[in-house]
């Protein structure tokens, strides 16, 4: 027998690989999900300010595995309390379910690899709508890495361990640290509950900021005076700046474990 007859050919081993390197990678889904559905609400803003950083911080922090974020709104997909006659745990297909409502949840859910919880905290806990939407489906959360941001008077805290357990009860790979942003003071917490202008925008670095969120001072909006100065006259830290921070950090371990 010939020493080359053994050598890479069209359909060997050798060149299904090449060819699997060259092919383009189709981006990981990650879902960035509005928790909140009450009216008016923040959480639409906040969870845009979370999707917004992150994009920012993956323009400079490359993943081997590339990924694409978005957002999932809950009232974009709306959900009555669960009603599904079987539970989702034994369910293995979305055709297998009732309700159409429930179909679409699960082929949503399911066109994702991962996800980050946008969450406010109600009377130290979440909102029943996110419980709902979780409990509706099984398969379709397991396996999948997720993280837990939260907000609030206090950040949510409470809400958000609540919120990583159930996660947890659903095998999802849940990044352990959970990010806090908490409101700066009154002022802020009362715009956000009725779902003014938050002006939360991203600081580029061009700007003299390292990717973090700047807001006007609530206070200040109502007191009329310059949103950027503190009563001394120094320059005011931006809101955030130290959770967007910890953000990305938390993020970057979600998308490490996504490559895994």
């Amino acid at each position: 027998m010939s020493a080359n007859a053994n050598s890479s050919v069209p359909g060997s081993d050798l060149s299904k690989a090449m060819d699997a390197a060259l092919k383009p990678q189709i981006p990981n889904k990650i879902g960035i999900i509005v928790c909140s559905q009450r009216s008016p609400r923040a959480c639409p803003q906040i969870s845009t300010f979370v999707l917004e950083t992150l994009k920012d911080f993956q323009k400079t922090h490359p993943s081997p595995r590339p990924y694409a974020l978005s957002l999932i709104d809950l009232n974009d997909n709306p959900l009555p309390i669960f009603n599904e006659p079987d539970v989702p745990s034994q369910i293995k297909s979305a055709s297998d379910y009732k309700f159409a409502h429930t179909r679409a949840w699960s082929e949503l859910i399911s066109s994702y690899m991962a996800f980050v919880f946008v969450t406010p905290q109600y009377n130290w806990g979440y909102p029943a709508s996110i419980k709902n939407a979780i409990d509706y489906l099984f398969h379709e959360w397991r396996g999948k890495p997720a993280l837990v941001v939260s907000y609030g008077g206090h950040g949510g805290g409470k809400a958000a361990v609540q919120l990583q357990q159930v996660l947890e009860a659903v095998n999802m790979k849940v990044v352990k640290d959970f990010v806090a942003l908490q409101f700066p003071d009154r002022a802020f917490l009362y715009k956000a509950a009725h779902g003014e202008d938050l002006n939360l925008r991203v600081v580029s670095e061009e700007a003299g900021r390292e990717r973090v969120i700047e807001t006007e001072n609530a206070q200040a909006i109502l007191a009329g005076g310059d949103a950027t100065m503190e009563a001394g006259g120094n320059t005011k830290d931006p809101v955030w700046a130290q959770e967007s921070k910890e953000l990305c950090t938390q993020f970057w371990e979600l998308v490490t474990t996504l490559n895994a």
